[in-house]
């Protein structure tokens, strides 16, 4: 399936990179504060704050960054559902649920 979402310019090097930086920011009181609010950036529900999982909204495979403005908490069934999905293709997603 991660096939499907391979952007060829985005280098094993790339991911590993941002990778290395998402563990970064994952140390950070900002990223402390952002999990104990406990609210899940797509579907809005409250979580533990150990159970709130950090997701990329453009997914690193798909050319995003681990910044603060593309990483927000998520919980764990929104993280595993959206996977490698890019704002509006999860968007489309979700409104097939309906």
């Amino acid at each position: 399936m991660v096939e499907k979402y391979y952007i060829p310019w985005v280098t094993e090097e790339d991911i590993k990179r941002e990778k290395t930086r998402a563990r970064e920011l994952r140390g950070s009181q900002w990223w402390y504060k952002k999990r104990s609010a406990g609210v899940c950036y797509y579907c809005g529900k409250k979580v533990y704050p150990a159970e709130i999982t950090m997701d990329h909204i453009v997914p690193i495979i798909r050319g995003g960054k681990s910044a603060k403005g593309n990483i927000v908490p998520a919980c764990k069934d929104c993280n595993n559902r959206k996977k490698y999905l890019l704002p509006m293709e999860w968007q489309e997603y979700m409104k097939s649920l309906e």
